[in-house]
């Protein structure tokens, strides 16, 4: 099971105050790869992740994206894998030591250390991916993720696969930065079937982030009033909303990574955020002297998308691959919202 598709849904609740953190369990380990190019003077990267990479898509994703980075400008790049706080904060150490010329960092858990680290070394550039240090600092840049994009237009296939009308959602809290998975959807599937009937439940509990059971229990309210189409957006519980829509025979859909494969026949598309494209892009502009700013991924940028309109998809294991028709109607309105044609509502925009 990947962990990491709970990300943004922690980086919301530290956002709001809400001491709900989850602890990976992941093994220790450590990568020095070298892309082309060699030699002191050769421009260098360093990726630091909160949790080992092993088959975490999230993950892996940001690995490609400073990968391809090395690549493109002829340097090297160096991968530090964490376990735990301690681990995170060793391996941030390391990396300013060896004084690369970005430092890159994916997660929540980095912000306080580098708002440390960045007041030490004013000339070290960091960016920090789906995350931002609270203060802004010259040589700290970051990159966040416009999911609401994304999950209107999973919404929109809901909306258009429904046979009962009845589109819901498993949101693992009730405030405006969580709603960003479930208002959206309900927006979507309503926008091509306006009498649509929508409605959210909340995992909730000492543990929102992880408990598979009471998520499980949430979605089987919904599947018992007969709702046939769920976003499970309740972190590493979206197994338990999986394991509830395959046992009635209903549909479901994954958020971060592809999903699919967990429950293949059950999951029908995924909202992707693509890590790869926010390290490649983020590394460029700092290179380029844009710097100290916080750059926003959606469908234009090409941070946020879906399985099904990404390459692959075909193998993807999903629903959607099926439904060609419903991927020609969703990439219209994908398109109306890259041109600014139609605006999705953010429940958490102040």
């Amino acid at each position: 099971m990947h962990r990491r598709h709970r990300r943004t849904l922690q980086l919301a609740a530290l956002a709001t105050g809400t001491a709900l953190l989850a602890t990976a369990c992941n093994a220790a380990a450590k990568k020095d790869d070298s892309a082309a190019g060699s030699g002191g003077s050769s421009t260098s990267f360093t990726l630091v992740t909160p949790d080992a990479v092993g088959q975490n898509e999230f993950l892996k994703l940001a690995e490609t994206g400073i990968k391809d980075a090395a690549k493109q400008h002829d340097g090297t790049q160096k991968v530090y894998e964490s376990t735990d706080t301690a681990s995170q904060q060793q391996n941030v150490q390391a990396a300013v030591d060896a004084k690369p010329d970005v430092i890159v960092l994916v997660g929540f858990e980095f912000a306080d250390i580098v708002a440390q680290q960045a007041q030490k070394n004013p000339k070290q550039q960091f960016l920090i991916i789906d995350a931002c240090t609270t203060k802004t600092y010259k040589n700290v840049s970051c990159a966040v993720f416009r999911e609401h994009e994304g999950v209107y237009l999973a919404g929109a296939e809901a909306g258009l696969l429904s046979e009962s009308g009845k589109v819901g959602a498993v949101d693992v809290l009730d405030t405006p930065q969580f709603r960003r998975y479930s208002d959206p959807f309900a927006a979507g599937a309503k926008k091509v079937a306006a009498k649509t009937e929508t409605s959210t439940r909340f995992v909730g509990g000492q543990s929102p982030f992880d408990d598979s059971a009471r998520a499980k229990e949430q979605a089987n309210t919904l599947l018992s009033k007969g709702y046939d189409q769920v976003m499970a957006a309740a972190a590493a519980g979206n197994y338990g909303v999986f394991e509830a829509a395959k046992a009635k025979g209903a549909y479901a859909y994954g958020v971060d990574v592809n999903q699919c494969p967990s429950a293949p026949g059950t999951v029908v598309d995924n909202v992707i955020k693509r890590t790869d494209v926010a390290v490649k892009k983020g590394i460029e502009s700092v290179l380029g002297g844009k710097t100290g700013t916080t750059v926003s991924y959606g469908l234009k940028e090409g941070g946020i998308s879906l399985t099904g309109l990404e390459d692959g998809v075909d193998s993807s294991k999903c629903v959607i691959a099926d439904h060609k028709d419903v991927l020609t109607k969703v990439e219209a309105l994908r398109d109306q919202i890259v041109s600014g044609e139609l605006t999705v509502d953010d429940p958490a925009a102040s």
